[in-house]
């Protein structure tokens, strides 16, 4: 499921909660229709996530350039293979998912730094992640995005984001602009994290889940892998961490107040 093949299916919604009451970017419109949002506009945008049926169900929710004005002009699942088809394609926003392989959403940023400073066509990237963790958020947005929303947003609503990103407006699902407020009121920079620097950006989202409760077949679902690969997951995290068991491992995260 982590390849950049073209979408081969539709899916009918944007992530797994879609269409769900309230969770639309903040001050997007609520228009029934995509193309309410934008009538006669167009903007190119490149899909970055590394799972396949996602990006296959934001191009059918959003892709439909005749009704929503947004044509995606390429996709990637990695690092490496994003570069390569925003510097191809040179699209106005692009949707970027904060965890991937190859360093993460923040890779990404760094090496697309010069198309984001380009004067007269610059790239704009809009972070779309299941995350909604402060430190991921955070990131992002001191790499370049313009905003970020979380996977539970609507087709409507992203379509909006898209388009108000592409005008240069900073967007952000509820709430999560908070810690961006809070991080930038401060003149210090955050504290490093020395044991949370050790773990793998997949292992960081398997701790905040494991944090929060779920259970391993919950996480191997909602994170699109095996309930074996949570289980290495956990437990590399558990010997990075010096952590004996689940219950350390959740006091661990709260006490960062990653949960």
């Amino acid at each position: 499921m982590s390849d950049a093949n073209e979408p081969t299916g539709a899916a009918g919604a944007v992530g797994p909660n879609a269409g769900a009451a309230g969770a639309g970017a903040a001050g997007a419109g609520s228009a029934a229709d995509p193309a309410a949002s934008a009538p006669g506009r167009r903007v190119r945008v490149v899909l970055v996530d590394d799972h396949r049926m996602f990006r296959t169900g934001v191009q059918a929710e959003i892709g439909q350039t005749e009704r929503t004005g947004v044509e995606v002009v390429g996709e990637a699942a990695d690092v490496d293979q994003a570069v390569t088809v925003i510097t191809a394609t040179r699209p106005e926003v692009v949707l970027l998912d904060v965890h991937l392989p190859g360093g993460g959403g923040v890779e990404v940023l760094r090496r697309c730094s010069p198309l984001m400073a380009d004067p007269e066509q610059p790239v704009r990237f809009l972070a779309l992640s299941v995350s909604d963790a402060a430190e991921d958020v955070i990131g992002v947005i001191r790499g370049g995005a313009r905003g970020y929303v979380t996977k539970t947003i609507t087709g409507t609503d992203l379509v909006d984001s898209v388009f108000r990103v592409q005008d240069g407006d900073a967007v952000f699902s509820p709430r999560l602009a908070g810690f961006v407020l809070d991080a930038f009121a401060s003149t210090d920079a955050p504290p490093v994290d020395e044991d949370l620097d050790r773990l793998t950006q997949r292992e960081r989202e398997v701790l905040r889940l494991i944090a929060r409760g779920y259970a391993y077949k919950e996480i191997a679902k909602q994170l699109f892998i095996s309930v074996k690969t949570v289980e290495s997951h956990v437990s590399a995290v558990l010997r990075k961490l010096q952590l004996s068991n689940r219950h350390e491992l959740t006091r661990w995260a709260t006490a960062r107040r990653l949960v």
